[in-house]
């Protein structure tokens, strides 16, 4: 994971002591690091304040370290040539890219393309001083756990895909993010991995049903208990 040369932030080889204390509070698990290791972690990672919206890797590009992320957050996605995407995850503070580890233990390139959605702090480790981690077994098992963590939620989204119908996974995203949401057609069907005309035509649905209420850029959730029954069972309609 590392940012695109024309969006790079500048990096400091160290961290000042408070973005040091902000890393060990997010993973602990480098205080069970030896004290030579730690030392060479710090010696030369790269810091980097990123703002919101960039472009920190893409397909085909390599990959050339480790993200730790201390603050805000990473949206990881695959992408087809006409341009719809199907978001993966995303990476928060004390979480990792299992893509990035996967680049870096395969010495393969990316295969997808991550951006941050607020702007985010994190440092990032080259890959031969991962490399030289990997040899810690504290390390190690951090990364394998994650590793697995991350598999069981890839494989959860591939049965949300394949499974379930589109109108089951609306109403499931809607009822996850709170009675009034603050969002447009478009960025629900980002989430969804669909298009807007489609979403807008399932939500013209849900209002007529008296599920949800629409305004702009605003969706008001009338009936919960009507969209749990959806998701669950999906659409009565052919």
């Amino acid at each position: 994971m590392t940012p695109t040369p024309a969006a790079s932030p500048a990096g400091a080889p160290t961290p000042v002591p408070a973005e040091g204390d902000r890393l060990d509070a997010c993973y602990p698990v480098l205080a069970a690091l030896s004290a030579p290791a730690r030392a060479h972690l710090t010696h030369n990672a790269r810091w980097l304040h990123v703002p919101a919206g960039t472009l920190l890797f893409d397909d085909h590009q390599a990959c050339e370290g480790f993200p730790f992320i201390v603050e805000g957050s990473v949206r990881v996605s695959k992408c087809a040539p006409n341009g719809r995407e199907l978001p993966l995850y995303r990476v928060g503070a004390g979480e990792t890219c299992i893509i990035s580890s996967s680049c870096l233990l395969g010495h393969e390139d990316y295969n997808a393309r991550g951006v941050t959605e607020a702007d985010t702090l994190l440092m990032l480790l080259p890959k031969p001083v991962f490399d030289a981690l990997m040899g810690e077994p504290a390390f190690r098992d951090f990364v394998f756990h994650l590793f697995a963590e991350r598999i069981a939620d890839l494989m959860q989204l591939i049965e949300e895909v394949a499974f379930r119908k589109l109108d089951q996974r609306l109403a499931a995203l809607l009822l996850g993010k709170g009675r009034l949401l603050h969002t447009t057609h478009q960025q629900l069907a980002d989430e969804l991995g669909s298009v807007r005309e489609i979403v807008s035509r399932l939500l013209k649905g849900f209002a007529d049903q008296g599920l949800v209420r629409l305004a702009r850029e605003q969706v008001e959730i009338l009936d919960p208990a009507g969209l749990r029954r959806l998701s669950a069972e999906g659409s009565v309609r052919a």
